[in-house]
């Protein structure tokens, strides 16, 4: 086994945690598998353990923001597992994941738990030729081994000693095939001397475990050069991430792939590659020239390959940004995504703000290095100021270049080799990219194009941040004013509100809530409502009803005569916008409630004993349909100790779940819910609704409730 330890973990329960995952992975004839777990304070996952693929390859996959829409973050956030069959299926449901893995195979993804928590997932997978339902034995199997899983993760976490992912996966080396006699492996050798084909074995590494003569001689090379080494190290003219995407096919689905490559000065190759668990064996022989004139790109002897696994996940990491909306987003998409792809060490995000940087999102330094540049002035002459300066990057190789360069600046001496990538955006230069190194790296010339690609994407995902953070703030602004900044105490009456907007999308929404005190003793009106949209007009026309609802229910009138008449307002609106709207006047020495609706979604009433019922409220049309509709209400009980829960549609709404179906979700966590403070019940509320629901819309929740024994 290779990879590394987590600090402070036990040995014992790592080693019950790897046995577990190699029996899943051989009952279920799994060719890969591997086990993520959550990154403390990060919001992220790391792959802890994998078999059936080498650290080097699994890398730029290695680490996922819990946020991502990937199986793996999906799976650890909803806590359900996620079965995907073949690259079209994940083409669909995970597009941006298709991206950087595009290959041939099936995936079944299931959480693991600590105690009630998820705390990491397990990931298996097989070619797509299989069948593309899982069989009632490996379903059993993987549930089984789950539950292992989370039953070590909760025991460690128990002793005070979690389980938490190295810097690196663990690598569990494949069980060797048994050994030959020496008569047959000697036979075995000689027909392959016999054969017209050159023929390898490569390991899961890549590297060379037995080559023929006639392989030899049509690479070009002596058998002792090309043993235990990989061949695009070895063969400068094998760098091309067309030659390397079949051979990360075949160990990604193991079903044989073939290329044809070009051996300089003028002899084209055939590969056929056929792997197995234990590794891939290759077929080699000569093959007429392609058709057409394409050539490979020349390359450099000593330059590093461009990995085809990367510029993958160079795919995956453009459409991770371009699905950032905010600063903060940004930032995230480029520390916990960008960051693993590269194999950068520590990475600085600064924006050049008023003459000063200003450090965004900052991994991987040490303190006086963020110190460093926080506030730093544009005229001292750092590498990151001079490459805002000129809009050009800058590339150290090593700690002698850089203090070369910069002898005063004394942050720069803690890493190996260094980038500083401007930030180029709408023909200026908004700030700098710093990637360091903990070891001296070359930085040939093509890595050196696609950083400062990606610098350019980074650059515009960034200005398209700030103005959609500016825009959002002025507008949550107006909506905030909109709000009501308290409510009003009524005697014997409990109350908590919340309002909590989309995590997406600048526009404002016209989900709103209010409490009016009315004349007499424990005499109220709760009320709310969603004007349709998101947009300033939605929200100003919420202020108009929130205005014209305190207008009514302040003379004293009934539920369905209040909704009666802020429908007729909506003709002198003339507005083209539909709301939904929930009246409710309370009696709270009597009792009861009086309730009206306005094709709003129902309310929910707990009682005392934590039965929880779905009130029934005749529903009138939405808000400015037909100026002569009708709205009618109904009395409802509400005795000592009730709770009225009032939301709007942000509460209960995912894609997958019918109306009905959530709403009796909601009821069963109000019925099951400890009884607490209506401040903790509400937080309880939206803390559920983010989780299932992704923040995709506005929520408002207004929970009031009678004084328990008045």
């Amino acid at each position: 086994m290779s990879g590394s330890a987590a600090p402070g973990a036990a040995p014992e329960e790592e080693a019950a945690l790897d046995q577990a995952l190699a029996e899943v992975a051989r009952i279920t004839a799994s060719h890969a598998a591997g086990v993520f777990l959550l990154v403390p304070h990060a919001q992220a996952l790391r792959l802890a353990v994998v078999t059936g693929l080498s650290a080097g390859v699994v890398r730029p996959w290695s680490r996922l923001a819990l946020a991502t829409p990937a199986p793996v973050s999906t799976v650890a956030r909803d806590g359900r597992p996620v079965w995907v069959h073949g690259h079209d299926e994940l083409a669909r449901r995970f597009p941006r994941t298709a991206f950087a893995l595009p290959y041939r195979l099936a995936m079944y993804v299931v959480p693991l738990h600590t105690g009630t928590t998820v705390s990491g997932v397990l990931q298996l997978l097989w070619p797509d030729t299989r069948p593309d339902r899982l069989a009632q034995e490996e379903r059993a199997a993987v549930t089984h081994a789950a539950d292992r899983m989370s039953a070590l993760l909760t025991r460690a976490a128990a002793r005070g000693r979690p389980l938490r992912p190295g810097a690196m996966p663990r690598v569990l080396a494949p069980d060797p095939p048994p050994p030959l006699p020496p008569a047959e492996a000697q036979a075995a050798a000689e027909l392959t001397e016999r054969l017209d084909d050159g023929v390898l074995a490569l390991d899961l590494e890549g590297r060379v475990t037995f080559l023929n003569a006639t392989a030899a001689e049509l690479l070009g090379r002596g058998k002792a050069e090309l043993m235990h080494t990989r061949l695009w190290e070895s063969l400068p003219w094998l760098i091309d991430p067309a030659y390397e995407d079949p051979y990360l096919a075949a160990l990604f689905s193991r079903l044989p792939t073939d290329f044809t490559a070009l051996r300089p000065p003028d002899d084209w190759l055939s590969f056929r590659l056929y792997p197995d668990t234990t590794g891939i064996s290759i077929r080699l022989r000569t093959a007429p020239a392609p058709a057409g004139d394409r050539l490979p790109p020349a390359t450099p002897s000593g330059t590093a390959p461009t990995r085809a696994g990367a510029l993958y996940h160079l795919l995956y990491i453009a459409s991770s940004l371009t699905e950032a909306v905010g600063v903060q987003d940004v930032a995230t998409a480029v520390t916990e995504q960008i960051m693993p792809v590269l194999g950068a060490d520590g990475l600085s995000l600064l924006i050049a703000d008023e003459g000063r940087f200003q450090d965004v999102a900052s991994r991987g330094f040490p303190r006086t290095h963020k110190d460093f540049f926080r506030g730093l002035s544009l005229t001292v002459d750092t590498a990151g100021s001079r490459a805002v300066a000129t809009g050009a990057p800058l590339f150290f190789s090593d700690v002698d270049a850089i203090r070369q360069a910069f002898p005063l600046v004394t942050p720069y001496t803690r890493m190996g080799a260094w980038a500083f990538l401007p930030l180029n955006a709408s023909g200026r230069t908004i700030g700098c990219c710093v990637l360091a190194f903990a070891l001296p790296r070359a930085f040939p010339p093509d890595e050196r194009a696609a950083l400062t690609s990606l610098a350019g994407m980074i650059a515009q995902a960034l200005e398209r941040a700030r103005l959609f953070d500016t825009k959002s703030q002025v507008a949550r602004t107006l909506q905030t004013a909109l709000l009501p900044h308290s409510l009003p105490h009524v005697p014997g009456l409990r109350v908590a509100a919340r309002y909590l907007p989309a995590t997406s999308g600048m526009d404002i929404g016209g989900d709103f809530y209010d409490l009016i005190r009315l004349d007499g003793a424990g005499a109220a009106a709760a009320v709310i409502g969603d004007v349709q949209g998101h947009s300033v007009n939605a929200a100003a026309l919420m202020g108009q009803i929130r205005t014209a609802v305190h207008t009514h229910a302040s003379t004293g009138a009934a539920p369905d005569d209040v909704l009666t008449r802020i429908n007729r307002l909506f003709n002198d609106l003339d507005t083209d916008l539909f709301t939904s709207c929930l009246y409710a006047q309370l009696d709270v020495p009597g009792h009861r409630a009086l309730l009206a609706s306005a094709g709003h979604l129902p309310a929910l009433l707990r009682h005392r004993s934590g039965r929880t019922e779905i009130l029934d409220v005749p529903p009138g049309l939405l808000l400015g349909v037909d100026v002569a509709a009708d709205y009618r209400a109904a009395e409802v009980s509400m005795p000592p100790g009730c709770v009225l829960t009032l939301f709007t549609d942000g509460l209960i709404e995912r894609p997958g779940t019918d109306l009905e179906t959530a709403l009796g979700e909601l009821a069963g966590r109000l019925a099951a819910a400890p009884v607490r403070s209506l401040d903790d019940l509400a937080d309880d509320l939206l803390r559920e609704a983010r989780r299932t629901s992704g923040g995709r819309d506005d929520i408002a929740l207004l929970l009031v409730g009678p004084v328990p024994g008045e």
